[in-house]
């Protein structure tokens, strides 16, 4: 089992007798018309922290990846290395602190590696046979870095890859034991049609085949799209462009399989989580699960989505609340809702990666407050 079929069936069944007496708009299941905030929903999860222990001397730094190992029986996180960056642009030193870190459902650290490899990781997935894929969405380029602001005054422009960079815009696959077994992508990244830049979530699917949702950036002409891939990393296709209509993204920040194999993409500068096949052909677009940073689905259909970004952090969608909100993919219905406790945040702050085990714990991985949450049902 992985991310796209592996199972909660205590969640699941919990939840779905919750959705019945939840009702949604069908304009906001289906995507047709703008959804009104889903905020007014229950939260039936206890928030607990410093559930997942480091070694002594060493702090939580950023960490918006989070998955389970298809056994159930651990969970990885990428984190970097106490802080925003792995790297001292300064100095362009590397961090010595390994990236990928395993831990037991107890919350004990049992392996880490990558130390050394990883700039920015970003988005993990552990696929069928246990293997851990990372992207790495920034890289070693002198200042101003990939994906810098604009200096003060100055037409936003938007980000390319560093010509002097060597390093990172790439995806990296880990044996369970930290073997580096493919690497996808140019070091240092490249502009389309070639890739990386700014990769945010890989998955595989049933068949090995690889995705990879690329673009972190919503200035105009920033890249948003996903590159399919064989087993192998050969490119199949590209799918979609930037924009937001139907089979378009503005930053797809994540990515996840449905029991019938459709892909559910973070599209978080469109506010939605967009809905295509395999191919690419668009499906749906749901605006009822706010703007989602994460995206996870069990095998009963139950959809997590983390929403960092709204309320106060982002004005232009400041009427929905901030958190992780838990539905149905088999109807669109969103049947909770775990808000972020700092409702005043002005920078990104709650769960940015969601992950799930098969007794319904939710685990929020998080950016602005640099940990990672655990939340059980009372």
């Amino acid at each position: 089992m992985n991310r796209d079929t592996r199972l909660a069936t205590v969640t699941g069944r919990v939840l779905l007798a919750t959705l019945v007496s939840v009702s949604a708009p069908r304009s906001a299941a289906t995507g047709q018309d703008g959804a009104q905030p889903t905020n007014d929903l229950p939260n039936p999860y206890r928030t607990i922290i410093g559930y997942f222990r480091l070694p002594a001397g060493r702090t939580w730094g950023a960490t918006s990846a989070i998955d389970l190992a298809p056994d159930g029986q651990s969970i990885w996180i990428a984190e970097r290395c106490g802080a925003n960056t792995c790297l001292d642009r300064a100095s362009g030193t590397m961090s010595g602190l390994p990236t990928v870190l395993r831990f037991d459902l107890a919350g004990n650290l049992v392996a880490s590696f990558g130390q050394g490899l990883l700039i920015f990781p970003h988005g993990i997935h552990v696929d069928r046979e246990g293997n851990v894929w990372v992207t790495d969405g920034q890289d070693n380029g002198p200042a101003p870095a990939a994906g810098a602001a604009p200096a003060a005054g100055g037409t936003p422009q938007p980000p390319q890859p560093n010509p002097a960079a060597t390093r990172g815009h790439q995806v990296f696959k880990f044996s369970p034991d930290g073997r580096l077994l493919l690497t996808l992508g140019t070091p240092g990244g490249r502009a389309a049609p070639d890739y990386f830049f700014q990769p945010n979530d890989v998955i595989t699917n049933a068949k090995g085949e690889i995705f990879v949702s690329e673009g972190h950036s919503s200035i105009p002409g920033a890249s948003s799209r996903i590159l399919k891939f064989s087993p192998d990393g050969t490119l199949i296709k590209v799918i979609g462009r930037r924009g937001s209509g139907p089979g378009e993204f503005d930053q797809p920040h994540a990515l996840a399989f449905d029991s019938m194999g459709r892909l559910f993409v973070g599209d978080r500068g469109n506010n939605r989580i967009h809905v295509i096949d395999q191919d690419g052909n668009f499906i749906a677009a749901w605006p009822q699960f706010s703007r989602p940073s994460g995206v996870f689905i069990d095998a009963n259909d139950m959809v997590y989505v983390a929403d960092s970004e709204s309320g106060t952090v982002n004005p232009a969608h400041g009427a929905w609340q901030r958190g992780i909100r838990v539905g149905s993919v088999r109807d669109g219905r969103v049947a909770a809702l775990i808000p972020d406790p700092n409702d005043k945040a002005t920078g990104t702050s709650a769960a940015e990666g969601v992950a799930v085990d098969a007794q319904g714990n939710i685990y929020g991985a998080e950016v602005g407050p640099r940990g990672v949450k655990k939340y059980v049902r009372d």
